[in-house]
């Protein structure tokens, strides 16, 4: 069994990221530079918000925060997407999600010019991605794509079941693994809360990527052996056994699945620091206008 590093990967791109960076900037090119939105004090979106600054700063970007309290209408939202949108200097910006539940998720993004939505969630990008077209790709799917990429595990041919139907992971990463593309080529197949008999589809899994947010949900008797197994869950679990009083948990029983598997991801460590990694490789090619 291997285990996936995806903090070590992440850190790999980051410096070829800064390298680039620095080669712009001595030709006398423009910084890229990435803005975030923040709405209220949720935990998870003020660590995730703050990472990514300081991600900026490793690699030579300017970043920019723009906070807003819970309380923010809609309007003075869709009023800060539009100044994001029109402000030259700004290559790309994301609006943390989630938002509070006044707002419409799918106002603001589709609001979001798709030539700076280096989230990758606009529908046109999307669209671009399920046409095997350039565009944004969603942050944590590439995230996944780059770490089967950079350990060369073989896709091609192989059955790849996608625990998770969101807009954000399964139903993106799903089509990334069916692209006439390494890595791609897979069989997919895609469970979520409704199928029937998980079990029994699971085991025929080349590749598992669980993206359920069901914490363990992956246990020892679901995986066949050899497998390989990508843990896209972080649920925040009470621990006594931790300074915070919680610990981060992802989608697998690790200690079950783990001795089966010939590659897997941990949590922490594995798919959460190439979600940000992606993120900046976005920015980077906003800023040198690779996509549009």
């Amino acid at each position: 069994m291997k285990l996936i590093d995806g903090k070590a990967i992440a850190a790999q791109i980051k410096k070829e990221i800064a390298e680039e960076v620095a080669k712009i900037k001595a030709a006398g090119g423009k910084t890229p530079h990435l803005a975030a939105v923040l709405v209220g004090h949720d935990g998870g979106s003020e660590t995730y918000v703050a990472n990514k600054v300081k991600s900026c700063e490793e690699v030579g970007f300017n970043s920019t925060l723009v906070r807003y309290e819970d309380d923010v209408t809609e309007e003075e939202l869709l009023a800060c997407v539009d100044r994001l949108n029109n402000d030259a200097d700004i290559d790309g910006f994301i609006v943390q999600l989630p938002l509070p539940k006044h707002i419409s998720e799918t106002k603001v993004t589709e609001a979001i010019d798709y030539r700076k939505d280096v989230d990758g969630f606009h529908p046109v990008n999307v669209g671009r991605m399920s046409l095997g077209m350039p565009c944004f790709l969603s942050a944590t799917p590439a995230g996944i794509v780059e770490l089967l990429r950079r350990y060369e595990i073989e896709t091609k041919g192989k059955h790849c079941v996608v625990l998770g139907r969101s807009n954000i992971v399964g139903k993106p990463v799903s089509m990334l693994m069916l692209q006439k593309a390494y890595p791609g080529d897979c069989t997919v197949t895609v469970c979520h809360s409704r199928t029937p008999n998980i079990k029994e589809i699971t085991l025929q899994a080349d590749i598992i990527i669980a993206a359920l947010g069901v914490p363990e949900f992956l246990k020892g008797d679901m995986v066949k052996e050899g497998a390989v197994v990508i843990d896209v869950g972080t649920t925040r679990v009470p621990s006594s056994k931790t300074k915070s009083g919680f610990k981060l948990t992802g989608d697998v029983q690790f200690d079950e699945v783990a001795p089966k598997c010939s590659y897997i991801t941990p949590v922490p460590r594995g798919v959460g620091p190439m979600t940000i990694v992606s993120l900046l490789k976005n920015t980077l090619l906003a800023g040198k206008k690779e996509i549009f």
